[in-house]
């Protein structure tokens, strides 16, 4: 009974620091056994986190698809998508320029590559970005079937606007299609409750398998560096975006930030912005109070060119390379990383290793060894995770001032500090009915 009182954040946490203890207990003293190696890390530990994260990935594309539709086809005014799309663009560049700013600041200040001996003969193949054109080319599917099956986000959003606002402009065809979304969206959303129910257990083996493997040697000799980007994630997500959120709306940060605690727990368990879009679209719908004509087209945007987290490490990771290497940059090359960085996050959407390929870009930008990111990547895991929950509330940020701008925002529910709290409890409870069908004794 005590179990079931306990809310879907606390059991996330339990599962997450039951998950670390474990996997550093096992990095300590048997890690590199036979038995640990096949049966637990690469057996069972690897079977449930990789099953968790494909059930979220199992969601995504259907989710999104049927949420944009829903959400462009409430529109009356189909010319509001411009709107949208402008805002919600233009507010993700700007955080992301603001954050790349702060990193590079800060790592002017702390010097992480000062005084550093690390070896310069590591090698790193980055792959190549395309170019912005063909990005653009690119996000119209020619096959729209083809899109989802390789969960292409950028063509997904496109053909799910287009379906959207011809249903719109049909009529009664529309009107009948558009109440089987609206089913459909509400099994896809018991589907997400579902999920969210044995989350802890799926948070538990993705940190137990990490901490296992994790190389602790390695983020010792980058110390200084992890704790820099860390900082400056930290500090952006906490402080950076409530400041935005407050100076924007007038809404209460602290309210904001407590009802995104799910989303970024599974974020920061997942690492990845796209796994995570049907709880942050919950959360941005149920808990926040956004409506989904807004919501349903920012949270995915969001999540494919939302990069501020990715635009940290590259500010922090661009000087500390500079440093190591003995290179001077000026004030020029500086702006210049700026301003690459903030627009690659939009050029380089949708492309798999997209922080990578992003970095070897702002390197070969201001001359510096594209090699250097060698010379990082071993801590980059932890990090990316951070950096995942810290783009998650971007979204979620920019995602409430939009639909606060338009009218979109139902302050009752976003005010209400409950909400998160009654509707896990509601999502339990229900699951508990449906995994415990009562038998012809009872």
């Amino acid at each position: 009974m005590a179990a079931k009182k306990l809310s879907l954040t606390s059991r996330i946490v339990i599962g997450m620091l039951a998950g670390i203890l474990v996997g550093v207990l096992l990095q300590l003293t048997i890690a590199d056994t036979p038995f640990v190696q096949v049966y637990l890390t690469e057996g069972l530990f690897k079977m449930a986190g990789e099953i968790f994260i494909t059930s979220l990935m199992m969601l995504v594309v259907p989710l999104v698809f049927v949420s944009l539709v829903l959400g462009t086809s409430a529109l009356s005014d189909p010319k509001k998508l411009g709107r949208l799309g402008g805002k919600a663009i233009g507010l993700y560049l700007f955080t992301t320029a603001v954050a790349i700013t702060i990193a590079i600041s800060a790592a002017l200040l702390i010097k992480p590559g000062d005084g550093m001996s690390l070896t310069s003969d590591a090698s790193f193949d980055a792959q190549e970005a395309p170019s912005f054109v063909d990005v653009i080319i690119d996000m119209v599917p020619s096959n729209p079937i083809n899109a989802m099956a390789e969960g292409n986000m950028l063509q997904i959003i496109v053909f799910a606007l287009l379906f959207g606002i011809a249903m719109t402009l049909v009529g009664k065809p529309g009107e009948r299609l558009k109440n089987v979304f609206e089913d459909f969206n509400t099994v896809i959303m018991k589907l997400v409750m579902l999920l969210m129910h044995v989350a802890p257990y799926g948070v538990f083996a993705l940190m137990a398998r990490l901490f296992a493997d994790l190389g602790f040697a390695t983020i010792g000799s980058l110390l200084q560096y992890f704790l820099l980007v860390f900082v400056v994630l930290i500090f952006h997500g906490l402080v950076v975006y409530p400041l935005l959120l407050k100076g924007f709306t007038g809404l209460n940060p602290l309210i904001f930030l407590r009802k995104l605690r799910n989303a970024q727990l599974f974020g920061f368990s997942t690492a990845s912005s796209n796994a995570t879009i049907p709880i942050t679209l919950e959360t941005a719908n149920r808990k926040l109070g956004v409506h989904n004509s807004v919501s349903s087209f920012t949270v995915p945007l969001g999540a494919t060119i939302n990069m501020d987290g990715t635009a940290i490490m590259q500010g922090v990771a661009t000087v500390f390379i500079a440093q190591v290497y003995g290179i001077d940059l000026t004030v020029v090359d500086y702006l210049v990383v700026i301003a690459t960085a903030t627009l690659a996050s939009v050029g380089t959407a949708g492309v798999p290793g997209v922080g990578l390929i992003m970095l070897a870009m702002v390197l070969q930008q201001v001359g510096l060894p594209v090699e250097g990111i060698a010379l990082i990547i071993g801590v980059d895991r932890l990090l990316d995770m951070t950096r995942t929950a810290v783009n998650i509330t971007g979204d979620c940020m920019v995602t409430t001032i939009i639909g606060k701008s338009e009218g979109q925002l139902d302050e009752a529910t976003f005010n209400d500090p409950n909400a998160d709290v009654d509707r896990e409890e509601s999502a339990t409870v229900s699951v508990e009915s449906t995994t415990r069908s009562p038998t012809p004794r009872e």
